[in-house]
């Protein structure tokens, strides 16, 4: 069986997610200003179950800079 619904959110590609120096800590996340062990959006998805993260959004393409 496959869903059908929206594709989870993907951090790597958002414009405030970052890699600590944290070895304990090492994703996080600038808008909701936490460090983990895991993916922000796991995260997010654990404390909430069934909702994505709703303040993702995508890094700027860098070629039109």
């Amino acid at each position: 069986m496959t869903a059908t619904g929206p594709p989870r959110v993907n951090c790597i590609k958002c414009r405030f997610y970052y890699v600590t120096w944290d070895i304990k800590h090492p994703h996080g996340c600038r808008r909701m200003n936490f460090k983990s062990r895991e993916i922000p959006s796991q995260v997010v998805r654990k404390s909430s179950p069934g909702m994505d993260c709703l303040l993702f959004e995508p890094k700027p393409d860098r070629n039109t800079l």
